[in-house]
């Protein structure tokens, strides 16, 4: 039985292959092998009609495959204003803005509050929770206060304004973003679904005229990137801060809300528990926050470490959800070889574990061998890719100490920590020199880093640092039933797959 029709978008990493009738897409990397009625339903997507919810929509949307169009031509207004759905025939039946009470931490002098909380639009309430700033908050004309007799943080500041409202839908929203006109009718329009639990927008760095500003605009610590996605641990977008989060009150409530254990981290520890009770978080990068960065370089580094130190307590309450790298144990060998001084043998053990790949896909594809040496190339790149990040963002500590007693490891090492960084830059272009941008993107990953290990000494773990090496391309790699658990289950960010009869 099919559900109402939606409108969808295939997801910029989805290729058909053979003819159409296989879908190749997502994170991690899934392979649907399609019927011919799944096939006329993927060409319905690529064109542009809405579709009827069913099975497969509803894997495809899990997997990230294909996600919801909510801007384009779906676009119309009402009286309301600008609005957005996902539905061809649910208009007037999703969530708006009269059901959505907006949370506010605020610590600090509150200045702007006002211009802020206008911002926010037609919401049912505003709540401002005064983390007991040193002076204590006027109440702001459009909002309600209440004040903390002591400092706890901003997520038991955001639990107080949990407790305090009754709307069905709660935006939690920091004092220091700017939102856009419209923000919240697109977030709205994902909790149309009943499935979704909590949305969130893109948070970008706010531009300014300094070095920091003009760094954080271009490798903002809370960005996620341009590409829609389904949040979950071990997938491209892993998790989403709590910046901007329109969510279900009651799925925030039935989890705990906000562990008050946490200062830093809280936001990732509430999302995952979320997606760990069954619920759905999508992020929705067409709609664009901007995050004022730290004024000084001290602050913005402090602010940095205060992530890293989340790092330990998250492992302890969430095993197996973080790790600093998700490879196959062939690509981890090929690039350790390569950095040895042995570059042939490296590439040698890439092409070998490339070459073992075609047998995995026969079965799903008519011409696998093609397709398995790009999959393959294109994951010991990400490995490499994921592998020089660890060495300068976690791992640092000991790359020094290897760097110290190696003259091959210095080379490693240096390699590691500039090459990344430059070609970043060269992809980007940001109004910022080379120079300052490859300094600046050290000194964030150095004190994400002296973070984490912090955190570890005081939670009395390597979790944080340890490596998931999987056995790609070992046995299972590629499912070729149904009915077998689903490639996101096996919580691998590897390119592997799994093959779908749909």
């Amino acid at each position: 039985m099919s559900g109402p029709r939606r409108w969808l978008t295939l997801d910029g990493s989805a290729r058909r292959l053979d003819g159409g009738r296989v879908l190749l897409g997502g994170s991690p990397l899934r392979l649907f092998r399609l019927t011919e009625a799944g096939a006329r339903l993927v060409d319905q997507i690529e064109a542009g009609e809405a579709v009827a919810s069913n099975p497969l929509v509803d894997r495809l949307l899990e997997s990230g495959v294909v996600h919801p169009a909510v801007l384009s031509h779906r676009i119309f207004d009402d009286s309301a204003g600008l609005s957005h759905r996902i539905f061809d025939d649910s208009a007037g039946e999703g969530p708006t803005s009269s059901q959505v009470s907006v949370v506010m931490p605020v610590f600090g002098t509150g200045e702007g509050l006002g211009e802020r909380i206008r911002r926010l639009g037609d919401v049912a309430e505003v709540v401002v929770v005064d983390d007991h700033s040193p002076v204590p908050l006027a109440a702001p004309e459009g909002a309600r206060l209440i004040r903390h007799e002591a400092n706890r943080g901003p997520g038991p500041a955001r639990q107080t304004g949990l407790g305090a409202i009754s709307t069905p839908l709660v935006a939690f929203v920091d004092d220091d973003v700017e939102l856009p006109d419209s923000w919240l009718a697109p977030l709205l329009a994902h909790l149309a679904d009943p499935a979704v639990v909590a949305v969130a927008p893109r948070i970008a760095g706010a531009p300014g005229p300094g070095r920091l500003a003009r760094y954080d605009a271009a490798h903002g610590a809370l960005d996620l990137g341009t590409a829609p996605a389904p949040v979950r641990a071990r997938s491209r977008v892993a998790y989403v801060p709590t910046a901007v989060l329109v969510a279900r009150a009651e799925a925030v409530r039935a989890v705990g809300g906000f562990d008050p254990a946490l200062r830093t981290g809280e936001d990732v520890d509430l999302i995952w528990r979320l997606t760990e009770a069954g619920g759905r978080i999508r992020y929705e990068p067409a709609v664009v926050v901007h995050h004022r960065p730290r004024e000084t370089l001290s602050a913005w580094l402090h602010q940095r470490a205060g992530y890293g130190r989340s790092a330990a307590p998250l492992a302890r309450r969430h095993p197996g959800a973080l790790t600093p790298v998700a490879v196959s144990s062939w690509s981890a060998a090929a690039w350790a070889i390569g950095a040895l001084g042995a570059p042939a043998a490296g590439v040698a053990v890439a092409l070998g574990s490339a070459l073992a790949l075609p047998r995995k896909l026969r079965g799903s594809l008519r011409h696998p061998v093609a397709e398995s040496l790009r999959l393959a190339g294109r994951g010991h790149l990400f490995a490499g890719r994921q592998l020089a990040n660890a060495v300068t963002r976690t791992w640092w500590p000991l790359a020094i100490v290897a760097a110290v007693t190696s003259r091959r490891a210095r080379r490693a090492v240096a390699m590691a920590a500039l090459l990344p960084p430059f070609l970043d830059w060269l992809k980007q272009r940001p109004p910022l020199d080379p120079a300052s941008y490859v300094g600046l993107r050290l000194l964030d990953d150095l004190a994400y880093g002296a973070g984490v290990w912090r955190g570890m000494l005081a939670e009395r773990t390597v979790a944080p640092i340890v490596p998931d090496l999987t056995s790609w391309p070992g046995r299972g790699t590629y499912e070729t039933r149904a009915s077998r658990p689903p490639a996101a289950a096996t919580g691998r960010t590897a390119p592997t797959a799994a093959a779908d009869d749909s």
